[in-house]
């Protein structure tokens, strides 16, 4: 084999590692543990391994151009980069590693800034991304998610499937009855065609509802189907409009290669308490011939406070018996932390803008254009229409009761431009900030700008709480 630092060292050692994997399929095939058609799936995701990260690698380039610093490793154990450059000639799927690019289409870019001693000026916000590209995950552990946690989930959804069609056709008497030989079936061997299965439990007798649970069946995802992060990269950005625009551009230059997208920065049904969007993109050749790529989305903040939690959720994962209540309640607690933190930055992001937004006003009250105009950028990742209809009316009244007024304006202001500004002010928390899972917290905040924060998620968590 080729040495370290030649030219054919990446690829010989991910051919090396391609031919292992294969081979620890075989024996998982051979043993009984998956079948053939999940081992056929996975020989898809483990072969020719250096071509799907140069898919990888063009879906990044697309997004986001070229690095704009040095290619770093990264250590998954410390969840930081390494202070080492790597080539990118010996980029290969077997070692993670970390870089820096500009998400150059940024709204959000240079709006935010500190002024210091000097009128130096410092940015408070960066269009800058920091891009985490996984290492493959290891084949042993596609294996345990497979037989193990996805497992588990495929046969849950499956004895409900066959339950929820059951009683819909008034077989209460047999259904759990069914769900229970399911379960008792399913864990014999692994099985992924689950329709059939399902058919030979139930027998005869039930032939009128077989149309309908083959439909219902038919939609559930097999296990291996499941494991979508083989190939996974994580981004982290400054603001949460940043990761969206993110997401929305993916959407407009890949459209037939989105697989999926989760956006969860205001998901408050987390027992974890965990904030990100994720997108799941096709690398593979055709719809038919589909390698996944998990996109993470998450802001550096709450990253910061995800980072420290990862000792006590391995803790957790390892637990056979229970989902880890108390563990879990503690990490949710522990990431609302982060929650907190982060929305404290959106806070002084609030009281940064603020003047500028309404000397902006007043320098385009003639011709009524303003530099402010689409930022942030709408994005169809948003609140419904219901709360942001409902929190606009609420806050025309507080305007006209004077509760929000502009009081150190050189000009005297017009209702119509103390709307704009409050209403344009109230826009960016709704798009940047995340609702509390503590819905009893409030910013501790004095200003204008705290005091308009807090009406506005106070707003958000009274929709939470209905």
């Amino acid at each position: 084999m080729s040495h370290i630092g030649s030219d054919t060292w990446a690829q010989d050692i991910t051919t090396e590692n391609d031919r292992k994997n294969l081979a620890a399929i075989d024996r998982a095939i051979e043993s009984g543990r998956i079948n053939d058609e999940a081992g056929e799936y996975l020989k898809i995701l483990y072969s020719d391994s250096m071509s799907w990260l140069r898919e990888v690698f063009y879906v990044l380039g697309k997004c986001f151009g070229a690095p704009k610093a040095a290619v770093m490793k990264y250590d998954y154990a410390t969840d930081s980069a390494i202070d080492e450059p790597i080539r990118i000639a010996d980029i290969n799927p077997l070692s993670p590693y970390v870089v820096n690019h500009r998400l150059d289409a940024d709204p959000m870019r240079n709006q935010f800034f500190t002024s210091s001693a000097g009128h130096k000026i410092d940015l408070s916000v960066s269009s800058i991304v920091t891009v985490i590209v996984g290492a493959q995950k290891k084949i042993d552990r596609a294996l345990d998610k497979m037989t193990g946690k996805y497992y588990d989930d495929y046969v849950n959804d499956v004895a409900h499937a066959a339950y929820k069609v059951l009683v819909a056709h008034d077989r209460d008497a047999s259904a759990q009855a069914i769900s229970d030989k399911i379960h008792e079936k399913f864990h014999e061997k692994y099985i992924s065609a689950a329709s059939e299965a399902v058919l030979a439990i139930i027998g005869r007798g039930h032939e009128k509802i077989a149309v309908d649970l083959v439909r219902a069946i038919d939609k559930i995802p097999a296990p291996h189907f499941r494991l979508q992060d083989v190939w996974r990269v994580k981004c982290l950005f400054d603001l949460i409009p940043q990761a969206r625009l993110f997401i929305e551009r993916l959407r407009e230059m890949m459209p037939d290669r989105i697989l999926s997208v989760r956006d969860c920065f205001y998901n408050m049904q987390n027992p974890r308490n965990y904030r990100d969007a994720k997108i799941i993109l096709n690398i593979g050749p055709s719809a038919d011939h589909v390698i996944p790529m998990e996109i993470i989305c998450q802001v550096r903040t709450f990253f910061e406070f995800e980072r420290q939690t990862h000792v006590a959720y391995e803790a957790a994962r390892k637990k056979k018996n229970a989902k880890s209540d108390s563990i879990e309640a503690r990490l949710a607690t522990f990431m609302e932390d982060g929650v907190k933190s982060y929305n404290r930055m959106i806070c002084n992001c609030l009281e940064d803008l603020f003047e500028r937004v309404g000397w902006n006003i007043l320098y385009t009250r003639n011709n009524n254009i303003s530099i402010f105009e689409g930022f942030p950028k709408e994005c169809t990742l948003y609140y419904p229409q219901k709360i942001l209809d409902n929190i606009n009316e609420k806050l025309d009244d507080a305007i006209e009761n004077e509760v929000f007024r502009v009081s150190n304006s050189p000009a005297k202001l017009s209702k119509h431009q103390e709307a704009r500004i409050f209403h344009f002010m109230a826009r960016f928390v709704l798009v940047a900030a995340m609702p509390y899972m503590q819905r009893d917290w409030a910013m501790p905040a004095t200003t204008q700008a705290g005091k308009l924060f807090n009406f506005v998620m106070n707003e958000v968590q009274r929709y939470y709480k209905k």
